[in-house]
């Protein structure tokens, strides 16, 4: 409440009310109960929110109070009597030590059993796997080191999506994931620091794009595969991975990919169906695409299935044309969507897995990827 550019949504919902049955919608007000200096919890602000909602003709059926610590009896009282709400629609929202805890915090609030009621729904039996990922959550014993090395290490939510992803495999593990955000342009500036990566129990190389980094990143990647560190690399991260090994491992010294720099060694590069198209813009791979995957190959272990669907956001491809010389000295491409490469692994490594999608998108609690439950599995053996 409050901005003007919220001024159409609620204007929406009001006009969505007057065409509904009342049975058929509910408002939930969410609200800041804030603590003044003397730790007294205050309901004016929440007040003054729902004067302006009736305002625009808008009533909630509940509020769901914000706090620092649990809302008292006595300042939901007070929020039902100003605010016209029943005590039982009025819920507090109170800190939680993770997350993941809110649902089962809504939950023994009442809230369900309140909704239920308002929206007369026909009660089912409840399911049990949230609570049983919570008891998950609560038993975790161990803890593993992962270092994310990229370029926006100082901006934590720039990777949010693996860093759940992280966590969703480390509570199916029973291990507490701890995630280092390393600023990748750090190995550029003093290389010998790349040593600092030998107290991770795994390296997570995450997509991105520009130059900017990339160096660090391989440099990262290098150290990984050569002291038998598990290996994670998403989208540019796999790229940087190919060129990695066409310069170490190939002795292709100036290999690079043709979207950071221009290279006699293209192993990165636009396909020739893509050479054509000048304007940029509106030519990535997005969203689901298909990968068969080679029998027996560790991708085909991880998944447990030989065709997998999976997310993708990048425009630049594995060369074909070097494909031969990389597998006849090791990295093999068990991933394939056409003549396009999806995964790129090192057999006899401890774990060496690329993937030219983001796996991490379609994780979630409870059902983690299979690609990060299986480096966690293999950082875990590390410990």
């Amino acid at each position: 409440m409050g901005d003007i550019e919220s001024m159409p949504f609620l204007e929406s919902m009001r006009q969505m009310h007057s065409e509904e049955k009342e049975e058929n919608i509910a408002f939930i007000h969410v609200t800041l109960v804030p603590l003044d200096t003397q730790g007294e919890q205050k309901t004016k602000p929440t007040q003054h929110s729902v004067k302006e909602l009736r305002s625009l003709g808008l009533q909630p059926d509940a509020i769901v109070a914000r706090c620092k610590e649990p809302v008292s009896a006595d300042t939901k009282s007070k929020i039902a009597l100003f605010c016209d709400v029943p005590v039982n629609a009025v819920v507090s929202a109170h800190d939680a030590r993770d997350i993941y805890y809110v649902p089962t915090l809504m939950e023994q609030e009442g809230m369900s059993d309140y909704l239920m009621e308002k929206l007369k729904l026909t009660s089912k039996e409840a399911s049990r796997e949230w609570d049983e990922l919570m008891k998950k959550m609560a038993s975790i014993d161990k803890e593993i080191r992962v270092a994310v090395v990229g370029k926006y290490a100082h901006l934590g939510d720039s990777y949010i999506s693996i860093n759940e992803a992280l966590k969703h495999g480390g509570i199916e593990c029973g291990c507490r994931v701890r995630i280092d955000w390393i600023d990748a342009e750090e190995f550029e500036k003093n290389p010998e620091s790349i040593d600092t990566l030998g107290k991770y129990n795994g390296i997570l190389v995450p997509g991105g794009f520009g130059v900017r980094g990339t160096e660090g990143k391989i440099l990262a990647i290098k150290y990984a595969r050569e002291h038998n560190i598990p290996y994670l690399g998403l989208c540019l991260g796999m790229q940087l991975a190919v060129i990695e090994f066409a310069r170490d491992v190939l002795g292709l010294k100036d290999a690079n990919s043709a979207e950071l720099v221009k290279t006699e060694h293209p192993v990165i590069d636009l396909l020739p169906e893509q050479e054509s198209v000048k304007n940029m813009g509106g030519t990535m791979r997005l969203g689901n695409c298909d990968a068969i995957l080679t029998d027996g190959s560790l991708a085909h272990k991880i998944y447990g299935t030989t065709c997998l669907t999976e997310r993708h956001r990048h425009r630049y491809e594995v060369n074909p044309k070097y494909i031969p010389q990389l597998e006849a000295k090791g990295m093999k491409f068990t991933g394939k969507n056409d003549h396009r490469m999806e995964i790129a692994e090192i057999p006899g490594h401890k774990f060496f897995f690329s993937s030219q999608f983001h796996p991490e998108f379609k994780s979630r609690p409870g059902k983690p990827s299979p690609p990060f439950l299986a480096f966690v599995k293999a950082a875990l053996g590390r410990c």
